[in-house]
Order: C-alpha cells, then sequence, then structure tokens
C-alpha cells in the first residue's frame, strides 16, 4: 500500500481506523472553530485518528437558494487556521480542476464529490497535488468501477488514493448500501472509508433539499466496522436542526462518544483491518 500519513499529526491512513468528521458546510469561522475542537477532544477521547471536515462550495445543493458557503479563499484561510490553531488534518471538497492547486496548499486531504467521482480532469488535477485524494463513490457506479479512478490517480504520478462508499441509489429519492463494496474497493490496494451519514440521506426527498434518518447512523456504523472498513465519514453537528446543510442526515454532536466507544470496542474485538484477510 501506498504511503498514507500526514506525519505532521502522526496519523497514518494505512494504519489504523480514522474518522473523518465535521459539518457539511463551514457556516462561520467561530462554529468551524468549534467543532474542530470538539471534535478533536472527542476523538482523542476514544482514541481514534481525526480528520476535521467542512466544505468551502457545496456546489451541489438542490436548490440554488441553499447555502453554499465562503468560497474558496475564505474557506480554505478558515481551515489553514483551524489546521494551525485546532491541530489537526484538514479536509475539503473540490468541484472544479482549478481549485485543486490552491486547495492543495493547504488541505492535507482533498475530496471529489460523488457526483464528479468520473471526472477525469478534476481527478488528476487533484491528484497532481501530491496529497491524498479521497474519492467518493459515484450513486450511479458499482464498486468495481472505482478501479479506473484509482488507475486514473497511479496514471498522474499519485498512488495515495482513498476510496468512500456513499450508497447507491436504489428508485427515487433513496440510497442503499451493499456491504460487499468495501472488500472489492480495498482488493485495489487503498483504504476504503464508509460514509455513514451521506449514505443516510434522501437525496431531493424534501423538495428543495434532501432528508435524512439519522436514527441509522449507530447501525451502520457499527456494521461499517464490523466489515473491516478503514475509516469512517460522518458529518456531525452540535445542532443538526439548525445546520445550514445536510442537516437531516447529520450526527448530533452529543451523541458522537458514545457512538465511537462502540466502534473502538468492535474494532477491539476484531483485532484487525480486515476481518479473514
Amino acid at each position: 500500500m501506498a504511503d498514507y500519513r500526514i506525519p505532521e499529526f502522526d496519523v497514518d491512513l494505512g494504519r489504523e481506523l480514522f474518522l473523518i468528521a465535521g459539518p457539511c458546510v463551514i457556516e462561520s469561522r467561530a462554529h468551524t472553530l468549534f467543532m474542530a475542537r470538539e471534535l478533536k477532544r472527542i476523538a482523542a477521547e476514544q482514541g481514534i485518528a481525526f480528520i476535521f471536515k467542512a466544505s468551502f462550495d457545496k456546489a451541489n445543493r438542490t436548490s440554488i437558494h441553499s447555502f453554499r458557503g465562503p468560497g474558496v479563499d475564505e474557506g480554505l484561510s478558515i481551515l489553514a487556521e483551524v489546521r494551525k490553531e485546532v491541530a489537526v488534518p484538514v479536509l475539503s471538497d473540490v468541484h472544479d480542476a482549478a481549485q485543486a492547486a490552491p486547495a492543495g496548499e493547504v488541505l492535507d486531504i482533498l475530496q471529489i464529490p460523488a457526483f464528479l467521482s468520473r471526472q477525469t480532469d478534476l481527478i488528476l488535477a487533484a491528484a497532481r497535488t501530491g496529497k491524498i485524494v479521497n474519492v467518493k463513490k459515484g450513486q450511479f457506479l458499482a464498486p468495481w468501477e472505482m478501479k479506473n479512478v484509482v488507475d486514473k490517480m497511479r496514471e498522474a504520478g499519485n498512488s495515495r488514493c482513498v476510496l468512500t462508499e456513499r450508497g447507491a441509489s436504489f428508485g427515487y429519492n433513496n440510497l442503499v448500501v451493499d456491504f460487499r463494496s468495501f472488500p472489492i474497493m480495498q482488493s485495489f490496494g487503498v483504504p476504503v472509508v464508509f460514509d455513514v451519514t451521506h449514505s443516510l440521506q434522501l437525496p431531493g426527498g424534501q423538495g428543495q433539499s434532501s432528508g435524512g434518518q439519522p436514527q441509522y447512523i449507530p447501525h451502520f456504523a457499527r456494521a461499517g466496522v464490523a466489515a473491516g472498513v478503514d475509516g469512517l465519514f460522518m458529518e456531525v453537528h452540535d445542532n443538526p436542526s439548525k445546520a445550514l446543510s445536510d442537516g437531516p442526515n447529520a450526527l448530533d454532536l452529543r451523541l458522537l462518544p458514545g457512538l465511537l466507544s462502540e466502534l473502538m470496542a468492535i474494532r477491539l474485538t476484531l483485532g484487525g483491518r480486515t476481518p479473514g484477510l
């Protein structure tokens, strides 16, 4: 496996179970710093490696009137402050090839949204930053098709690819997770993440916004760890009902400590990365 270390923070995505978590979007500087500090504290108490996530621009909102975030310049400035002041690695989405280079100057991990997972120019631009790139599997793709994404990254000279499962479209406004996708994508020699909260999203389910089923977050998260995922992705908010993006499928911050305790217990019981492999 390639080198997935983030040495400055003693995080290694290829060695230990890790958590990518944060609010869906940067709502404000103060809120972002607050969430980063709280999430870092909780993760440290539970002994899980942590990467802070928040998007500087949500370019794929359901409605044109939905909040998108502060944009590239202000958003990256806030994330740079989080990285320095809170001392945690940071991740955010890039939606356009032109965003990759400036994002690569700040972020430890660049993320490619699921709907853009086949956009070759975007993948190549992200790969050329040399940073770890997390590509979410499109809701329209089979897990074995993600081998093409890994190959694109490697052709660009970057083997530090991570793949994330976030469900497949199942009829209208619904997603379903095929748990076979975890070992299938791990067979490509890359870490695989389970995006628990987006897998419980109901895309466009509220007409001009997406709905969600957050009551099932613990069930999905426990099942994912038991299935041997390398990392978990969760959008977490201190007040989901007031979140400016993806509140209906976000985990309430207050529930995170108890859930992580359960997940680490499952991981300890299994005693390894992927049961049976």
